[in-house]
């Protein structure tokens, strides 16, 4: 009987991880890849349809945003955080970290951005809906708001828009709470969504890694403690200075962004 040494053992193991690995391959390759498409546009349009039937929602979230340093070195800068909204117009989402204290509010009229660390604020007139100003943080005044398209009504059309890719992974536990894991490729992200499985199907946790920043970064939002309707906490959704802060420009109310000054951004691939 032929006793197997170490160096068997490890190569007999790494074969086993190699053909394990191209089994997943395969099985990404094969002909249950269309049901499964299928099945994870079918979730995510129900989140979609959920999410947007909500007239009023409120969460707290912890979110990271991984930046690459020129030594490709990958850091990771931690934040928290809390949403309160009522459709169609009117929003609060306060953010917390090592580099800034922030609190933004929309009154469907005014947006007010309040860096409470430096007790400055500014505000801008941009009346409409929660979508229109989004768009507008985005186009006129390059401030994206980063997983703004959970806020949306329409969270599956603004997601789905250029995916060349879709996955259902199966399940995974996000906070205690089961959900369906999906996966979506475009040609400049990629992105993951952990959408809670039954009558709820809050998204608990979004990743958006980019293609086009070497390192591939990632932005992760994980979210807890949803609320809908009357059990969302009353909210004043207009600026009250209750702290006496100056009003400046909204380029000189650096704490608003997500990457503070120090770090400097790369240019993309």
């Amino acid at each position: 009987m032929n006793k197997k040494g170490p160096k068997s053992v490890k190569m007999f193991v790494r074969c086993m991880v190699a053909v394990a690995l191209s089994l997943i391959v395969l099985l990404g390759t094969s002909a249950g890849v269309s049901a499964d498409e299928a099945d994870a546009k079918r979730i995510l349009k129900a989140m979609s349809d959920y999410m947007g039937a909500q007239k009023s929602l409120s969460c707290e979230f912890d979110a990271t945003l991984e930046v690459v340093t020129k030594d490709e070195q990958k850091l990771a800068l931690a934040s928290s955080g809390t949403v309160t909204l009522n459709r169609p117009d009117k929003i609060r989402v306060t953010r917390k970290g090592g580099f800034a204290d922030v609190e933004m509010s929309f009154d469907g009229k005014t947006l007010t951005l309040l860096g409470k660390n430096l007790n400055l604020y500014t505000q801008l007139d941009v009346p409409g809906t929660i979508g229109h100003l989004i768009d507008e943080l985005r186009d006129t005044y390059q401030k994206p708001l980063p997983a703004a398209d959970l806020l949306l009504p329409n969270i599956y059309d603004a997601l789905m828009l250029d995916v060349v890719d879709v996955k259902d992974l199966g399940s995974g536990v996000i906070g205690g709470v089961e959900c369906d894991f999906l996966a979506f490729r475009t040609n400049e992200v990629d992105f993951q969504i952990w959408i809670a499985q039954g009558k709820r199907p809050f998204p608990y946790r979004y990743v958006i890694t980019s293609k086009r920043i070497s390192g591939g970064p990632q932005y992760t939002i994980q979210t807890r403690d949803w609320k809908t309707g009357s059990k969302v906490v009353a909210t004043d959704f207009s600026f009250k200075n209750t702290t006496k802060a100056d009003k400046v420009e909204l380029k000189d109310l650096k704490s608003m962004d997500v990457l503070p000054d120090n770090f400097k951004r790369g240019d993309a691939k």
